[in-house]
């Protein structure tokens, strides 16, 4: 199983030259990708201008959407040459998550209808594949630039409700879970699984996770503290990712082993703290190499 890691841009106060560092030191320590999370009513930072700046300071580490509220996202052309950007800048390493999001205020905020918010989802990545096909194959008017690769960027698609994994089966080429722990991960990965083949498809589904964590000094206060605030409107829900957390090496050892006995075919860390030790006390804990 590959481990990557989440970008600190979820987090108050972070700085530029702070995230930038935190990407350079996450590709230096071994960890597969930097992720981003997405809300609209929140302090964090908008996740592909976030990936784009990553991008140029980093030349291995992939870079990941995880994942990108696709509702909000309401101009299709103009998310297609968003995300090709990014590629291209990147050289063909972006993976674009995409999930409906379920925070009403986003959706106000936004002034973007929260109904029928999976079936415009769906809609879309056959959109996205159509804008980045026309625009490699040099067909006119495509919206460009092509991405770099054959058939663009990698489509994840998120959620756990069954139409969510009805729909990473059928359209996407895999699925994330968000950080809702390895036993709801293995359940949401078989269903995976099971739609795909039935439907035919080829190969196998990319299978990634989300789980949060922090280290050191303070790490269960800053955890907690970071969570209830992130998913403050979340109800009980914030209870249940408050217990997956790891906020110590040895809870973070054994998360990673269980997700990799689930089924996990890549594990991102979100960071719950953002001071850089955190990305080496991680690397150092799961013992990757640089």
């Amino acid at each position: 199983m590959k481990v990557g890691i989440g970008l600190p841009t979820s987090l108050a106060g972070a700085t530029g030259a702070e995230v930038l560092g935190w990407a350079r030191l996450a590709e230096e320590t071994g960890f597969s990708t930097l992720g981003t999370i997405d809300r609209l009513v929140h302090t964090s930072w908008e996740p592909l201008g976030t990936l784009a700046a990553a991008a140029a300071v980093t030349g291995r580490i992939g870079l990941a959407t995880s994942v990108l509220i696709s509702p909000l996202r309401s101009d299709t052309a103009l998310l297609a040459k968003q995300a090709a950007t990014v590629d291209r800048l990147s050289g063909g390493r972006l993976t674009l998550g995409l999930a409906v999001g379920s925070r009403p205020d986003d959706f106000e905020v936004g002034r973007v209808a929260k109904a029928g918010r999976g079936a415009r989802t769906g809609t879309r990545v056959a959109e996205l594949r159509r804008h980045w096909a026309d625009a490699q194959s040099g067909r006119e008017p495509a919206v460009g630039p092509a991405p770099v690769r054959p058939n663009g960027p990698e489509l994840i698609l998120g959620g756990h409700s069954p139409a969510a994994l009805r729909r990473a089966a059928l359209l996407g080429d895999g699925w994330i879970g968000g950080g809702t722990g390895p036993v709801l991960f293995a359940q949401g990965a078989q269903a995976v699984r099971e739609r795909w083949a039935a439907e035919g498809r080829v190969g196998t589904p990319r299978l990634l996770a989300l789980a949060y964590f922090a280290l050191g000094e303070d790490a269960a206060k800053r955890t907690e503290g970071y969570l209830r605030a992130y998913y403050r409107d979340a109800g009980p829900f914030v209870e249940h990712i408050l217990r997956g957390a790891a906020d110590h090496p040895g809870k973070l050892r054994g998360l990673a082993g269980a997700y990799a006995e689930a089924g996990c075919d890549e594990l991102l860390l979100m960071p719950c703290a953002g001071d850089l030790g955190q990305v080496t006390a991680a690397a150092e804990a799961l013992a990757l190499q640089g």
